[in-house]
């Protein structure tokens, strides 16, 4: 069935987004706000809106700036903005939280994020964790303070040798294209995302799919892990502020769950009470597009019920 309506919501930052909604279809319990990844959509994450209908949540999930059919001043398919920044992105997540707490006023908010959405939902979660029932950090592939300041200034480099904000040539060898090499034999350079062939097939048909993002995404992602870590923010953060982090065994873009695991230790040396972490085992990048992600959403709703009953 997928999303029950598909609407327009204008933020402070400038950005129009295109928002997904689908209403709880029995009592409801609490609301999802879904952030996706980078180069996809929210449109993609229609089978877990169903499954989360179903189970008495209603879901909320936006387009990123320079993604899907979101719209903003100098931000086409692939681009944040020239005077954008990882800022601009976390004000857009913002907007929505407060679209969906005055429209269901008094229930629970859940925040969601996979990959780039997960490092976008644990920056959001740090500096609002008081307005949220809990936040579920999916397959976040953060990098470290060393890799983040490197990546920036090999991006730095290529925008003054580049001349603008075009895709990066680099960071895309050094991470999707060595990510893919993780499986040598594999059907597709896209394998690395998931098993499930069929949904592989469908990522590299999908138009608003797998492009190229530009020099200033890729500084957004940096900054993103650079801020994730930020000692400020870990301190003054609610500290009993419930987390579900995940990762896969075999996704290389987080070592295989290491880095999840990395950032479950940094959550709790900084004090952070209740955490659950779970590596599934086989599973690649996408655990909602893997084979066995049934297991995976049940113990998302499982998670979830016990932060709202």
């Amino acid at each position: 069935m997928g999303f029950d309506a598909e609407t327009r919501l204008a933020t402070p930052a400038g950005s129009d987004l295109r928002l997904f909604t689908r209403r709880a279809s029995g009592k409801v319990r609490a609301a999802v706000q879904i952030n996706h990844g980078v180069a996809e959509h929210a449109a993609r994450y229609a089978g877990f809106a169903d499954f989360l209908s179903e189970n008495g949540f209603d879901v909320y999930a936006h387009d990123h700036r320079g993604h899907g059919a979101t719209t903003a001043p100098g931000a086409p398919l692939g681009h944040i903005g020239p005077k954008a920044t990882a800022g601009t992105l976390l004000k857009d997540v913002e907007a929505v939280h407060r679209h969906i707490a005055q429209e269901r006023a008094g229930l629970p908010i859940i925040i969601f994020g996979h990959s780039m959405g997960a490092m976008i939902a644990i920056n959001y979660a740090l500096r609002n964790g008081h307005r949220l029932a809990g936040a579920a950090i999916w397959n976040a592939p953060l990098a470290t303070r060393a890799e983040a300041l490197a990546g920036k200034a090999v991006l730095a480099w290529e925008r003054f040798r580049l001349g603008s904000d075009v895709p990066s040539r680099l960071l895309p060898k050094l991470t999707f294209a060595n990510w893919a090499r993780a499986f040598p034999d594999r059907r597709t350079d896209a394998d690395w995302l998931s098993r499930d062939e069929s949904e592989v097939d469908k990522y590299i048909a999908d138009p608003l799919s797998g492009w190229e993002a530009s020099i200033g995404i890729w500084t957004a992602l940096f900054d993103l892990s650079l801020k994730a870590a930020d000692k400020a923010a870990l301190e003054a953060a609610r500290k009993t502020l419930p987390f579900m982090l995940v990762g896969g065994s075999e996704d290389p873009s987080t070592k295989g769950g290491k880095i999840v695991r990395k950032l479950e230790n940094r959550l709790r040396e900084s004090g952070f009470s209740n955490l659950e972490t779970t590596i599934y085992d086989g599973f690649r990048h996408e655990s909602l597009n893997e084979i066995g992600r049934e297991k995976a959403m049940e113990d998302f709703v499982r998670w979830a019920g016990k932060l709202i009953n």
